[in-house]
């Protein structure tokens, strides 16, 4: 498991503690620690690590240990699996011994003590803050770290906050939680994390473009007719309503999860495969999307919202029925946007971006549309226009790379078929067991920013959807689409209107 940048053989972490903030929380429980635990099957992680969960519940350390084993094995039982293979008991054990817990509330300065006692009772002055909070208690957990001197580095020893997003709700945020983050740290200490960036198929985009000259030498508004980034969920907001008002499609998954896939598809080759010129080369390419006015904006975006309907067999509710759902809601469950990239290399090139609930397939996947041959040779044959062939590059389920080939059919007619050559990751490589975030921690604790935004990415994304977050306040109506459909009859005419059309589904 190596991330862009690092060398080819991974070396287990240095000693650390590593503190989880909302403990709790789904994210630590089905996520975080499912990961550290596979990160300690592969031996990356060192016998110095101290896993400390923090939470305002009272819990014993061995409780709070035997309740993260528990939902582990519960959660492979529930789904058919062996829940011994899912965590095999002697591994866990090794593991669990470096797992306590804190009780304290987040905005109380004494919690903070408790955290430096734990330091001090380490051995190591290495630590790791995991934000795994709500939003609002981002900048003052941090605050309150800085006033306690919990930042300061001292003695080559590190400190380093990750923090996960949203991050922010529209450009105005996220600059002032930047500048709150910055007040008391620098920004080598910051880790905005994005799970995205941690699936090996979005890492294999870069090594893809830039180790193969025959992808770079048509990556380029010479041969590229446009772009289509999309990440179709078929689940709805599940437990997840109170959240998902206040936040919506845009805000969820724009400008971090497609904005980061879209930067990966169209930066510039970075001098060198480390942190600072990767960022560096996406901050660019985010920076360089066209700034709608309100009225482009309006006219290049799309608003949906699932209605009851049908997902997989089953009868599923509309998003207005959900729990803790407003009945008379306009919040986006679904958002399409084109997008223009102001540089030599995209210029007139459209970049079109999709994301759902509630619809057919979950499909999470960049499609390279390349502009057709000319066909004047096939001029009065059975021929007469060439279809267009895309390069397909699926993020999940079904991780792999897929390139078109037009070839003709066996027989006297000129009748010609559509091949794919490609391959699916499942079939050349061994997959271990993954949340998508292992990378992630492993590259936190050994120190390598590669894959987390830096501040400046984070606010070019916001920049770049803040005409559309406009747009919408002045016109809050949302499209129905009928769950298990591919999304509102607006979204097609999105493309229609240019000539082109959304690529299938799955």
């Amino acid at each position: 498991m190596t991330s862009i940048g690092r060398k080819s053989k991974a070396e287990p972490a240095p000693p650390t503690t590593l503190f989880l903030f909302g403990a709790h929380g789904d994210l630590v429980k089905r996520l975080l620690m499912p990961a550290l635990y596979h990160l300690s099957r592969d031996g990356l992680l060192g016998d110095g690590l101290q896993i400390v969960g923090v939470d305002h519940n009272a819990i014993s350390d061995v409780d709070f240990a035997k309740k993260l084993e528990d939902f582990i094995r519960n959660e492979a039982a529930s789904k058919g699996g062996d829940a011994d293979r899912a965590l095999d008991p002697a591994l866990w054990s090794k593991l669990a011994r470096g797992i306590s817990y804190v009780q304290g509330d987040f905005l109380d300065d004494s919690t903070y003590q408790a955290l430096a006692a734990k330091i001090a009772a380490s051995g190591t002055g290495n630590a790791v803050f995991y934000l795994a909070t709500a939003p609002r208690f981002f900048s003052e957990v941090v605050r309150r770290l800085g006033a306690a001197g919990l930042l300061q580095e001292q003695d080559e020893a590190f400190r380093r906050v990750v923090i996960e997003k949203p991050f922010g709700s529209d450009l105005q945020t996220a600059e002032a939680l930047n500048a709150c983050l910055l007040k008391v740290m620098s920004e080598k200490q910051i880790y905005r994390i994005d799970h995205y960036l941690g699936k090996e198929t979005v890492q294999n985009i870069l090594v893809s473009r830039f180790s193969n000259s025959l992808f770079e030498a048509f990556w380029n508004n010479h041969y590229i007719d446009h772009v289509q980034i999309t990440a179709a969920e078929t689940v709805g907001v599940e437990t997840r309503g109170s959240f998902y008002e206040h936040t919506g499609a845009l805000r969820d998954m724009v400008p971090n999860h497609l904005f980061q896939l879209l930067a990966m598809v169209a930066m510039e080759p970075p001098a060198a495969f480390g942190a600072d010129a990767v960022r560096g080369e996406k901050a660019k390419v985010v920076g360089a999307i066209r700034p709608w006015s309100v009225e482009q904006a309006r006219a290049n975006s799309v608003r949906g919202q699932y209605t009851a309907g049908q997902v997989n067999g089953q009868s599923v509710s509309g998003y207005r029925e959900e729990t803790n759902v407003a009945p008379d809601s306009n919040t986006e469950t679904y958002v399409a946007l084109k997008v223009m990239i102001d540089n030599w290399r995209w210029v007139g090139v459209p970049f079109y971006l999709r994301t759902g609930k509630r619809m057919s397939v979950r499909d999470t996947e960049i499609v390279i549309c390349f502009k057709p041959a000319p066909y004047a040779q096939f001029r009065d044959t059975e021929v007469d226009e060439l279809q267009p062939t895309y390069l397909r590059i699926q993020i999940q389920p079904n991780e792999g790379m897929w390139f078109d080939l037009l070839a003709k059919r066996p027989g006297p007619a000129l009748d010609m078929a559509n091949i794919e050559l490609g391959f699916a990751y499942k079939d050349f490589f061994e997959m271990q067991p993954s949340t998508g975030y292992e990378t992630l921690i492993y590259d936190c604790l050994t120190g390598d920013q590669t894959l987390f935004q830096r501040a400046d990415n984070i606010e070019n994304g916001w920049r770049a959807v803040q005409p559309f977050l406009d747009a919408w306040r002045e016109d809050a109506a949302v499209q129905p689409y009928q769950a298990g459909e591919d999304g509102p009859t607006a979204a097609h005419d999105l493309l229609t209107r240019d000539g082109r059309v959304w690529h299938g589904l799955g």
